[in-house]
């Protein structure tokens, strides 16, 4: 994620929990980030770990936080009480079409059946949850140099 982020930011700060070759190695969850150290943070959390990455960053970040979750990570009565009940995203924004996930690299054939969204937590809307479909558009965004072999591991 770190490319295409830099792509819009001036400053992207990253860290990955393994060595993917491609940023230093840092624990999210226990490193020791100061209240309010980034304007947002944007991940996709180890999906056992994204409850516990969601309630992390809402201290780490100042103005949001955006987590990519499988579709599933919604059907949880406990995680509704603890999360979603008092906190709820200000946006849910599902992919409607698949979007294929290889641990460590990119893989341009890659096809997956699972369901993927965006929860975003804007820290100065309190509003309604809004449910946001983000169209058929991995065609349109890909390029083939995301795909080069001599590119390191990007997530």
């Amino acid at each position: 994620m770190v490319k295409p982020l830099s792509e819009y930011f001036a400053s992207v700060k990253y860290a990955d929990a393994f060595d993917y070759g491609y940023g230093p190695v840092r624990d999210f969850l226990s490193y020791p980030y100061e209240t309010n150290a980034a304007d947002w943070v944007i991940t996709n959390p180890p999906f056992r770990l994204a409850e516990e990455f969601i309630l992390r960053s809402f201290d780490v970040a100042r103005h949001g936080v955006a987590m990519l979750v499988r579709t599933v990570f919604l059907e949880s009565v406990g995680r509704y009480n603890r999360l979603f009940l008092n906190d709820p995203p200000s946006v849910f924004a599902q992919f409607v079409e698949r979007v294929p996930m290889v641990k460590g690299r990119l893989d341009q054939k890659a096809t997956t059946a699972t369901g993927y969204a965006w929860l975003i937590w804007e820290h100065q809307k309190r509003d309604a949850s809004k449910l946001a479909w983000i169209p058929p558009c991995r065609r349109q965004l890909e390029r083939l140099s995301d795909y080069s072999d001599d590119q390191p591991a990007l997530f």
